[in-house]
């Protein structure tokens, strides 16, 4: 048996198979698979129990029922660092599970690998979620990326917003990783089954949009840019999980509006599998990433794989993804310094994030080939085995 076959690692995580609902959980899911090829991988997470072997699922503790859903979140995290007893290093991801590995670093004496998929210091709407809870998840992910003994970031604007966000870390302990793509489930599916059931029409242009109803994810900025596509156009929305009532009402109205003027409106507001997902993106003329803030944006990656051209907001680590004039189309942006991100000049934004839109509609020749070039770039440079492989690295690099 190798060496890196008897290291035993444990991968802290709020999500994994088959609670999914964000690029992190996505990240963790092909991490896990990857990784069990060159050593002992145990997974720890939240929800209902898994039959997976290796993968230890963990419920709130009932002590916490009805509290602050931070405390509860910090709750399971104490249960989870009970639970990686043995192992010889551990790597959360995002803030729900860092705290579960500063604890497991501590009380088991390994070292800890954080991956940082976004930074509690620059998603500061969430306080309209977690209210005081807010400070209790900014407090978990700052206690364990200053304690880490490497950080992992998405990519380099990630690594850059590590660095500014907490300066107390040393920059030579954070090390870019970027997020990887299955290639070979995320693929074209010429198919038409899925869109028949969701009344998309394939002989018509469509324009897609991929995920949670967030600030982060800036659909509203979709959804207004949507006024001026030409009638002809769809507008496919799987978008589904707001984070506050008040954002779900906008969308809400936005959409309402659209469908008031015009046809070709399809919002499926439920998760849909990954094999309906890829023959969505497969068909559409144009996949849109509207985010603000987007450490690195798996959802363009998997578009991409599908061979569709991509239209998506120059912020964060996307354009390392998205190449601007080969696989896409990038949208300017000037944005706030508070940590909001909002664009400092919305309706500017919104006009350009439309022209960018319709330069692809009106030209499907070159949106097609943006498609092609999308999948030869997600091929060569972003595969799971060596995202794996550079992951093992930098364990082998702490036990040294």
């Amino acid at each position: 048996m190798t060496e890196s076959a008897r290291l035993r690692v444990d991968l802290l995580t709020r999500e994994y198979p088959p609670e999914v609902y964000g690029g992190a959980g996505v990240h963790v899911e092909y991490l896990a698979r990857e990784l069990r090829r060159l050593a002992d991988v145990r997974v720890h997470c939240f929800g209902a129990p898994r039959t997976e072997p290796g993968v230890t699922a963990y419920a709130e503790p009932p002590g916490l029922a009805g509290a602050n859903a931070a405390l509860r979140t910090m709750g399971v995290d104490l249960e989870m660092a009970a639970g990686c007893a043995g192992t010889d290093v551990v790597h959360s991801h995002t803030w729900y599970a860092n705290l579960a590995g500063h604890t497991a670093k501590l009380l088991h004496g390994v070292p800890h690998v954080v991956t940082v998929h976004s930074l509690e210091p620059l998603r500061p709407w969430k306080a309209e979620q977690l209210g005081g809870g807010y400070a209790l998840s900014s407090w978990c992910e700052r206690t364990a990326v200053e304690a880490a003994d490497a950080v992992i970031a998405v990519s380099a604007g990630m690594r850059d917003d590590v660095l500014t966000a907490y300066p107390a870390v040393n920059p030579d302990r954070v090390r870019v990783v970027h997020n990887g793509i299955d290639t070979a489930q995320y693929a074209p599916d010429p198919d038409t089954d899925v869109l028949d059931r969701l009344g998309v029409d394939p002989s018509r242009p469509s324009v897609v949009y991929v995920g949670r109803i967030t600030r982060q994810k800036g659909l509203p900025y979709l959804l207004r840019a949507a006024r001026e596509l030409p009638a002809d156009a769809q507008l496919v929305l799987l978008a589904g999980a707001p984070d506050t009532p008040e954002i779900a009402a906008e969308v809400a109205g936005l959409v309402a509006e659209l469908r008031a003027n015009r046809s070709g409106v399809v919002w499926v507001a439920e998760m849909l599998p990954k094999h309906e997902v890829i023959q969505v993106l497969t068909h559409a003329t144009v996949f849109v990433c509207p985010s603000v803030y987007e450490p690195m944006g798996i959802v363009n990656l998997e578009a991409m794989a599908c061979e569709t051209a991509v239209v998506a907001t120059a912020t964060g680590g996307i354009p390392e993804v998205v190449a601007d004039g080969e696989t896409g189309l990038l949208v300017p942006i000037e944005q706030a310094t508070d940590g909001s991100g909002r664009p400092l000049a919305p309706e500017r934004f919104v006009a350009d994030l439309a022209t960018r839109i319709n330069e692809l509609l009106g030209d499907p020749a070159r949106a097609a080939g943006f498609g092609r070039a999308g999948r030869r770039r997600a091929v060569e440079h972003f595969s799971w085995d060596a995202i794996a492989a550079r992951t093992l690295d930098i364990y082998r690099s702490l036990l040294a």
